[in-house]
């Protein structure tokens, strides 16, 4: 009952906008949708979503792969990369189903979205993330929808001028109709829950990137040191979080999409390869799809990793401006003027100085001159330490304990392209 209170609350907490602001949420937790998103509510629906998954992951890959591998078809129908095909979207997609099940029995769609830590961000953070809500799944649709086309395009053709040489059962147009939604289902299938999981991964940074940009404007006005520390805290907790949730996904897809197009780059530039549109535009159309998920994972990772960071920066330059304007407070004395802040504040030093030497009304100058400045000397040292913890905490997306920055991302491209260049020194070589 309390959840379901909450619920609601959370939906219609924006602005009075009701169910407007997350209609995509109640859509997706829909019936209708429910089998996409892993449904782990009850053990039939658990069963349903495990049987889809093995029959379009599993199932009709491998009848794929053993019936339709055609090496007695023409050279435009022949398929010599097919097994890579299949073997990089069934993994892939195995992983993705397996993070989605965990997400989906372990927290559910709205608590894994941070739906219900909505009540502690401000309005406009709210509003934000009911527009990247929306984003996000103009984004799905986006990389689905191209990739889908084009490999029904390609399925299409394959099937209808295949003919006879392609196996059927019974009746040649019935069969391979049947055949080519079948493979097209099992792409879509495939595809899906690997994007999915990419842009959920975004959508959870997005979040966080908003939260950081409203974070950031507590340095505009002179705020308590212990909010800004625990806000930080918070949000540098939500990131961990973040971080153990994806860390097995990232690392799993960077080493799987590593080795597929590895393996693909090794079999096209074998010797006596067969490499054209019909025979490698399926292989391409793969690469594609799971290089652009793992791009939409590391971008993410490094965006909110270097705005994290850059609020170390952003905190220093506060201090600095507040230490200043500490100083400006203290004023110079009426008989003597002061052409800049910093002769200022060398005034006040040696006039505190030369206090000390007078023997008359002693305790009445220090005490006059003393409480300005040992009110901004403790203020100065919550600053202090509070830049100190920014520069010795940074914050950000991490993946076993090692940052994903830019650092590290110039650091993967190297390393991939290092291996790229040995791989291709080894099947054509270079003189």
């Amino acid at each position: 009952m309390a959840d379901d209170i909450e619920t609601e609350t959370l939906v219609t907490i924006s602005n009075g906008k009701s169910k407007s602001n997350y209609w995509i949420i109640n859509t997706l937790e829909s019936r209708s949708f429910s089998w996409i998103l892993i449904d782990q509510s009850n053990p039939w629906k658990s069963a349903l979503s495990w049987l889809i998954f093995f029959i379009f992951s599993i199932c009709v890959p491998i009848l794929a792969h053993i019936v339709y591998q055609c090496n007695t078809c023409d050279y435009s129908h022949r398929r010599p990369f097919d097994l890579i095909v299949q073997l990089s979207l069934s993994i892939c997609s195995t992983l993705s189903f397996i993070s989605l099940s965990a997400f989906a029995r372990k927290y559910g769609l709205r608590r894994f979205l941070f739906l219900d830590k909505l009540s502690d961000v401000s309005l406009k953070v709210r509003d934000a993330y009911s527009h990247q809500l929306h984003r996000s799944m103009k984004l799905l649709c986006s990389f689905i929808i191209p990739c889908f086309l084009a490999d029904s395009a390609y399925k299409i053709w394959w099937f209808s001028s295949g003919g006879k040489q392609i196996p059927y059962i019974y009746n040649i147009y019935i069969s391979h109709t049947l055949a080519c939604t079948l493979l097209l289902s099992s792409w879509l299938y495939r595809t899906s829950l690997f994007y999915l999981v990419c842009v959920l991964f975004k959508l959870t940074c997005s979040l966080q990137i908003l939260r950081l940009d409203d974070f950031a404007k507590v340095f505009e006005r002179k705020a308590d040191v212990g909010l800004i520390l625990m806000e930080h805290l918070a949000i540098r907790r939500t990131l961990r979080i973040i971080s153990h949730r994806f860390r097995a996904f990232i690392l799993s897809t960077l080493i799987l999409v590593t080795v597929s197009q590895f393996a693909s780059l090794l079999v096209t530039t074998e010797t006596g390869s067969l490499v054209n549109l019909s025979t490698a535009g399926e292989l391409a159309l793969c690469s594609v799809t799971l290089v652009s998920g793992l791009f939409i994972c590391l971008r993410s990772a490094a965006k909110i990793t270097h705005k994290a960071q850059a609020v170390t920066s952003l905190a220093a330059k506060w201090h600095t401006c507040a230490t200043i304007d500490s100083f400006d407070d203290v004023g110079p004395t009426e008989d003597t003027p002061v052409a800049n802040v910093s002769d200022r504040a060398n005034y006040n030093f040696n006039a505190h100085m030369d206090s000390d030497m007078d023997e008359g009304d002693e305790d009445e100058i220090d005490n006059t001159k003393m409480l300005p400045i040992y009110r901004d000397t403790i203020s100065y040292q919550k600053r202090q330490a509070l830049v100190s913890y920014f520069e010795n905490n940074r914050a950000g997306i991490t993946v076993f304990g090692f940052m994903l920055d830019r650092t590290s991302l110039h650091t993967i491209f190297v390393i991939e392209m290092s291996l790229t260049l040995w791989l291709l020194n080894k099947t054509i070589g270079f003189s």
